[in-house]
Order: structure tokens, then sequence, then C-alpha cells
């Protein structure tokens, strides 16, 4: 079957373009990295699960990646917060560089192939100052270096904006200094002030100034010219229009194939960001929802479109990778007593040609800009066929047909669900009940007080107290726990509580039988 051809959307040029790597077969792609001053938030995740998402599909297609995320640790942000706590700076940013790389790993992020830091690469900063100042670039003032963007007639090409804000240094990274030549200048260094670290350099102590540091440590990894380079929408501008600056000034052969940016996570409609104190921490969530259903609730949303957060989202999410776990765990265990045996034969014509279908369209959506959302769309038929498989599956003496489907649908549905980052390290079983663990949280429940319920709702149904079994059920289906009658007693599973559901009526399940 011939692949699509990656198309990604190019920042640069406003449109969609055919992906076509510098190097047959190599990608080398630079995402910016956390400020790493307090726990990571949701916005975080919403970059790096989307970049996360590319660099899975990239390696799925057989290409090698070299893949680079920094950690600026030496930031005004990080100095400002260490000073408020009476910690070294670089003491505060490596702990929260470990709580974001737990995050991560959390969230099912494979690890980039480097992690550079600031605090390690500060000879390739000095040197790209130097460079740019020897190419007329930059200027210095009483140890302070600035970019001079009168001297570069290109400034603006990816923002596309025609005059400057003033706020060239942006992100609240910088003070008006009347001592610049031009108001949209930018630091390149900083001359040392007092209760700052700072390192020797040629212009007297200081530091790197924000934007500088990514151009160095991206030319260091990947060199002067890479594939994508890729980041939040709010990075544009100014830090990835000055990163373009610098990196040109310093080496004019300097260029990005690809810039990507992804959209924001907005809150009542709302960008969500610290300085506005109206944000998540990826922390704050994971305590109450499975790290798989913000990474669901994630791509269920185009990346560069905005994501509206709702506890709503976030319940239908958690309810989607439940069902798609407990079809798995099913699967595995009609499939477990004939693992070891060596099935011969065609999966019937009718589930392969599906799985073909799905294949197809999997490729030409995810290759169509990453279109997470149509490809998870996509999948609801495939885990239906499954449910539909076993139970045809029951009692049939004439097997193998049904075995070869089930084999081949769970192989397509977790390759499919590994490509998005979806598929565990933890075990279906265990992936489950960490589902129900949480659900078990928010719904304010013991398992133990759970099992008590259901005794009670048994013992009512017995003496067919059934308005009082009924409101057993109803207090736990509101909290999000579905109650199940089988044939081996009521279990009960997690559940989008109804109050919560979009425009829907929902009926709670009653246990008085109709006459």
């Amino acid at each position: 079957m011939e692949k699509p051809k990656l198309q990604i959307f190019n920042s640069m040029s406003k449109q969609k373009e055919i992906f076509k790597p510098i190097e047959e077969g190599k990608v080398g792609m630079y995402v910016c990295g956390v400020t790493p001053y307090d726990f990571s938030h949701i916005g975080h995740a919403r970059a790096y699960v989307a970049f996360d998402v590319l660099h899975r599909y990239l390696k799925y297609l057989g290409y090698e990646v070299k893949y680079v995320r920094n950690f600026t640790d030496i930031d005004d942000k990080i100095i400002k917060r260490a000073n408020e706590k009476g910690e070294d700076p670089l003491s505060l940013s490596k702990r929260f560089s470990e709580e974001f790389l737990y995050d991560m790993a959390e969230l099912n992020c494979l690890p980039p192939t480097h992690e550079p830091r600031v605090s390690d690469h500060l000879d390739q900063i000095k040197d790209m100052i130097t460079k740019i100042l020897e190419n007329g670039h930059a200027y210095t003032i009483e140890g302070d270096v600035y970019f001079s963007v009168d001297t570069y007639p290109d400034y603006y090409c990816l923002s596309g904006r025609k005059s400057d804000d003033n706020r060239a240094g942006g992100g609240g990274r910088v003070v008006v200094d009347t001592r610049k030549r031009n108001p949209a200048d930018f630091a390149l260094w900083k001359a040392a002030k007092l209760g700052e670290p700072s390192w020797e350099s040629p212009w007297g102590p200081g530091r790197p100034g924000w934007h500088i540091e990514c151009s160095a440590m991206s030319a260091h990894h990947l060199g002067d010219f890479f594939d994508i380079h890729g980041g939040g929408k709010d990075l544009m501008f100014p830090h990835h229009e000055n990163e373009i600056a610098q990196s040109r000034s310093a080496c004019p052969q300097s260029k990005v194939n690809y810039w990507m940016h992804n959209g924001f996570v907005n809150r009542d409609n709302q960008k969500m960001s610290k300085s506005d104190n109206n944000f998540f921490t990826i922390r704050d969530i994971i305590t109450i929802y499975h790290p798989l259903a913000l990474r669901f609730f994630l791509l269920r949303t185009h990346y560069r479109s905005d994501v509206n957060y709702s506890d709503k989202a976030l319940d239908t999410a958690s309810d989607r990778v439940f069902y798609m776990y407990q079809t798995l765990h099913e699967c595995e265990i009609a499939l477990s007593p004939f693992r070891s045996e060596n099935f011969k034969g065609q999966v019937p014509a009718d589930v392969k040609e599906q799985i073909e279908k799905f294949h197809t369209e999997y490729l030409s959506s995810m290759s169509d800009d990453l279109h997470t959302t149509t490809a998870l769309d996509d999948l609801v038929d495939l885990l239906k066929t499954i449910n539909g498989t076993l139970k045809k599956f029951k009692g049939k003496k004439q097997q193998q047909p049904l075995i070869l489907s089930l084999l081949a649908l769970e192989k397509e549905v977790k390759d499919f669900l590994d490509s998005l980052g979806l598929l565990s390290l933890s075990t279906v079983s265990e992936v489950l009940q960490q589902l129900k663990d949480k659900a078990l949280k928010r719904a304010g429940f013991t398992e133990e007080e759970v099992q008590q319920k259901i005794e009670e709702r048994n013992l009512a149904r017995k003496n067919k107290e059934y308005e009082k079994s009924d409101l057993i059920r109803e207090e736990l289906y509101l909290k999000g726990i579905s109650l199940m009658d089988e044939p081996k007693g009521t279990i009960w599973r997690p559940s989008e509580p109804p109050e919560k559901k979009s425009e829907e009526n929902v009926d709670t399940p009653i246990d008085k039988p109709i006459s």
C-alpha cells in the first residue's frame, strides 16, 4: 500500500505543504521547551502532546527523527521565583525540569533525542552573539548586547506584522530600556545584576537573553539548516521571529524549512495563562483523570486549533478511553486460550476489507496535517466490530475465522493507539483499574463504599423495594458510576456523569419491572 505524502501547515508560507526532508529518510526537529520555574500547565501538555504525535507519525512513516526540545533553565522568571523562595535559581530550574519530565512520561510522550539546557550551552550562545556583532547586527551598551532590528530587513517575515508594538523582548521578560537605538531591539546578553547568577563574557559578566538560547542550541544540535521548528502559536512573535533574525544574522545560510505552531488551551473561551491565574497544572488534572484521558482530550481537537477546557470534555474523554481499553480487555480474555496456537488461514474478507479501509483512512487523515480528530472518530467502527465479533464468538465450535478476525482487529487497534501515544506501557487490565480508581476519586467513593451500595441495592431489589434500589443506582450514576447486572452479579464501571453530557436528556436506568 502506497502511503500518502505528508502535508503540514507551514506558518512561514501560511499554507499546507508537502513535507520534503533535507536528507532522505531523516528529520531534524526542534521544539521550544519550558521555562521550568513551576509545575507545567495544560498549555504545555497541549504543545508537547501535539509534537509528540508528529514525532511518532514521522517515525511511523519510517523516518529517523532527531528531536530536540530544550529547557530554558536561565531566565528572569526563574530568578524571580528563586529569590522569592530563597533558592538557587539553577537548583529551582533543575527541580522543575525533573517534574516536567515526570509529567511528560505520564502523558506517554516519547523522550526527545536531545534535551539541552541553556546552562550547558553558554559557550555556543556567546559564540553566536560574537558572530552577530561581527556581522554588524548588534551593539553593546554598558555590558548589555542588543540585536539591532533596523539592520535586518526581513524582520516580521514569520509573523507578518507591519509595525512593532514595542514588545519585541516579549513575554513579560523585559523592561523598557531607553538606551536602545530602537524600542524593538531585543537583548542577546544581559549585564549582571545584584542577586542574579552571571557568567563571564567578552562584554562583561552577565547571562543570555531569552531568544538567543534557542538559536544557539538548535544550531548546535541540528545545524544551521534543519527541517522543522515548532512551538505554541504565542511564540511566533516575538520569540520565533527573533530566532530567525538572530540565526540568519549569525549565519546567512541559516534556514528552517517548516515552522509549525499549535493552538492554545482556553477556559471559558479565554486563553489559559499563569498571569491571568486561570490555568490548571498537568498535575492538577492527572490527579483526578487518567493521563491518557487528558491526552485523548487534547487529540480530539486539531493541533492548530484552540481547545476549550471543561470537566465535561475530560469526562467524555475518560469514558472513551475506558471503552477502548474495556474492548481490548474483553478481546484479550477471549483470545487468551488460543495465543499459543499457530492459526493458519485467511482473515475473513469483510473484516480484512474493513481493516484496510480503516488503515487507508488513518494514513489519509494523519498525512493531512495530522488530523487526529478524524482518525479517532474512525476508530469507533473497529471497536464496534470487535464487540460484535466477541458476541458471535461465544459458544461457537467453528471459531477459527472469528479468532483470526479478533487477532487482526486487535493488532490494528493497538498499532493505531500506539501511533497516537494512547497505548499505555501498563497492561490493559492495569489501565482499566487505574481508570476506575480515578473515577472513584472524582465520585468521592472508595471501592468498598461502592460495593456496599451494590449490596444495599441487591437487598432492596430482593425485598421488591424498587424505589430504594432506583435511588441507590441513580446516586451512583450521577457521580459517574454505572451499575450493570450480569449473570455473575452486579458490577460497576466508570461513566460520564449524565448532567455533564451535552444537550442530551439522559434517562436514569430503573430497576422496577415494566408492567
